[in-house]
């Protein structure tokens, strides 16, 4: 089992950031793949960020590319996400998953946190 934990969320204006956490345990070792997901009010989960923890390769959602950073501290099993320029439409519940690869569909990831609330004003 791998647990996960969000933090880091919270209320902004437009254009502000914030930097969201994704604290690792359990069975780290065999997931390779952190994921970061949103869901809106009334709307599908969606992708928005992974990496590869093995290499470092990250993956973003054409949405966010270029505003957002996703980024992994091994010795800590911890994996932050960097949010710029935030939008309204940047509102969402953020969740942090794991599997053993990295992919961009949510039923691909077996492990999920519970959530963190990120509120963008306009």
């Amino acid at each position: 089992q791998v647990q996960l934990v969000e933090s880091g969320g919270g209320l902004v204006q437009a254009g502000g950031s914030l930097r969201l956490s994704c604290a690792a345990s359990g069975r780290t070792f065999s997931t390779d793949a952190i994921g970061w997901f949103r869901q809106a009010p009334e709307k599908e989960r969606e992708f928005v960020a992974a990496i590869r923890r093995s290499t470092g390769y990250t993956y973003y959602a054409t949405s966010v590319k270029g505003r957002f950073t996703i980024a992994g501290d091994n010795a800590k099993n911890t994996v932050y996400l960097q949010m710029d320029s935030l939008k309204p439409e940047d509102t969402a519940v953020y969740y942090c998953a794991a599997a053993d690869r990295v992919a961009t569909t949510s039923g691909n990831y077996d492990y999920w946190g519970q959530g963190t609330q990120v509120l963008v004003s306009s």
